[in-house]
């Protein structure tokens, strides 16, 4: 059932530069305090979604060209949105719970945690202080990050699906790829992602074979506000 799922997931989500990585809720859940758990019993099918570099030609400017009347918010998360909806529809006599990386609970916690949920799908590995021997920051808050073994730092978790009436003991978890694997390295991406994340260095911490555009760069690094502009639309 699972590989019917993720084929059908492929099909529908490829051609627009995203990715969708299968994960039992249990393997979630099992690392993560009860306040974070998922609401679903252990063995619920759910996917990760990514978007990688080519979602920016892919997928969202032919959104904005095509709705662009209909853009009220960030046109990512907007262009996300639809884009999850429409998959919905493509499971017709399945229950589809949709969650996005933006969405809160009134608790102000985040519906999800986008990068342990990449972790434990095998889809990105999630660098964290735990994963370094000889701890240099002292005192210092530390946060961590996902690498892509093909991507590195240049892509995004966008959402989770979950198929609340599939059940599947017996899916096998892959272990991500640990792709910053020396000590050296993996304090250089902590130090470059805490310390220095606006020039974006952390994401070229490995040879990647895919980067965002210099078009898609200059989105990203512009104020949220000023993006529709950039886009040709209006404030």
């Amino acid at each position: 059932m699972e590989r019917r799922v993720a084929e059908r997931l492929r099909g529908a989500l490829g051609p627009l530069g995203l990715e969708a990585h299968a994960f039992k809720v249990g393997w979630y859940n099992a690392v993560l305090q009860p306040a974070f758990h998922l609401p679903y019993p252990d063995d619920t099918l759910a996917f990760v979604v990514l978007s990688t570099p080519s979602m920016f030609d892919k997928a969202l400017k032919p959104f904005v060209n095509k709705e662009r009347l209909k853009i009220i918010r960030d046109p990512v998360d907007q262009c996300i949105s639809h884009h999850l909806s429409r998959v919905k529809e493509k499971f017709p006599d399945q229950r589809v719970d949709v969650m996005f990386d933006y969405e809160m609970l009134p608790s102000r916690k985040p519906k999800f945690l986008a990068q342990t949920a990449a972790h434990v799908s095998g889809a990105a590995y999630y660098y964290q202080r735990k994963d370094v021997k000889l701890d240099p920051w002292g005192k210092k808050k530390i946060f961590g990050v996902c690498i892509h073994p093909k991507y590195g730092g240049w892509f995004a978790i966008r959402g989770l699906l979950l198929f609340p009436d599939i059940q599947v003991p017996f899916l096998e978890q892959p272990s991500p790829v640990d792709c910053v694997s020396t000590e050296e390295k993996r304090i250089e991406l902590l130090e470059h992602f805490n310390f220095h994340w606006q020039d974006g260095r952390y994401r070229d911490i490995i040879e990647v074979k895919e980067r965002y555009s210099e078009e898609q760069k200059a989105y990203f690094a512009t104020p949220p506000a000023e993006r529709l502009q950039l886009l040709g639309l209006s404030q």
